[in-house]
């Protein structure tokens, strides 16, 4: 106890029987005990009081980097929709990309006329009707 030996607490309960007497000594050790008792309470109300304040300072730091990411997300959500911003980019597209649509419309354009079909209600044959008068 208190990094004391059996002999030393030995030690100094003989001095205390010589200072204080018999009819002191069991009021004084009551004393004492309270004492110890009063600083044992006091070091777990502080522990737990400290305890309390890291888990409330773990708490205040998720709580903090929670804030963090929803900066981070409603800054983003206001840079995908912000039209200004997707207005400049849409100007900025090349003039190669532009160009390659006009080129792909008129290469459709120059693609030679559908030829009208000539519309008959005369029953087509397929393949299976003729070979099934093939069988017969």
């Amino acid at each position: 106890m208190f990094g004391m030996g059996f002999t030393e607490i030995l030690i100094i309960a003989v001095i205390a029987i010589l200072f204080l007497g018999p009819d002191k000594l069991p009021s004084t050790m009551v004393e004492v005990a309270k004492f110890f008792r009063s600083v044992k309470k006091t070091i777990v109300t502080v522990k737990d009081s400290l305890e309390e304040e890291l888990n409330v300072a773990d708490i205040k730091e998720e709580a903090l980097a929670y804030k963090k990411e929803l900066l981070s997300a409603s800054g983003e959500l206001k840079r995908v929709t912000d039209v200004s911003q997707i207005g400049a980019s849409l100007t900025n597209l090349s003039d190669d990309f532009l160009d390659d649509e006009i080129e792909s419309k008129t290469k459709k354009e120059k693609k030679e006329p559908v030829k009208p079909e000539k519309v008959t209600f005369e029953k087509k044959s397929t393949k299976i009707e003729k070979e099934d008068a093939a069988d017969v």
